[in-house]
């Protein structure tokens, strides 16, 4: 099933509510958004988030994709995220979606 409009614009309106020093997991972005899989949230956020805080989006486990690592965690580190071992502590740093 194809990726609606709908569903891409509930997915960037919902990023662009984390602030700074807050992260949120693909899993959160989807199940707030109504979608069936991270995946998309993972997809949406390849082709359509160049104007939002992507590097606030991030896997359960707090590591970042490998392509994006240095440059996603030296952004969220420069907004007082919390990052051990290269990994963001999601625990500490959530930000509950509505």
């Amino acid at each position: 099933m194809a990726t609606t409009d709908a569903e891409v614009e509930r997915v960037r309106a919902l990023v662009a509510t984390v602030p700074p020093g807050r992260v949120v997991t693909y899993g959160d972005i989807a199940a707030a958004a109504g979608l069936s899989t991270p995946r998309t949230v993972g997809w949406i956020m390849r082709t359509d988030s160049a104007d939002l805080p992507w590097h606030r989006v991030i896997g359960a486990g707090g590591k970042p994709a490998a392509h994006l690592a240095d440059r996603q965690l030296r952004l969220l580190a420069a907004e007082g995220v919390p990052i051990r071992d290269g990994r963001v502590d999601v625990r500490a740093a959530r930000f509950p979606l509505p």
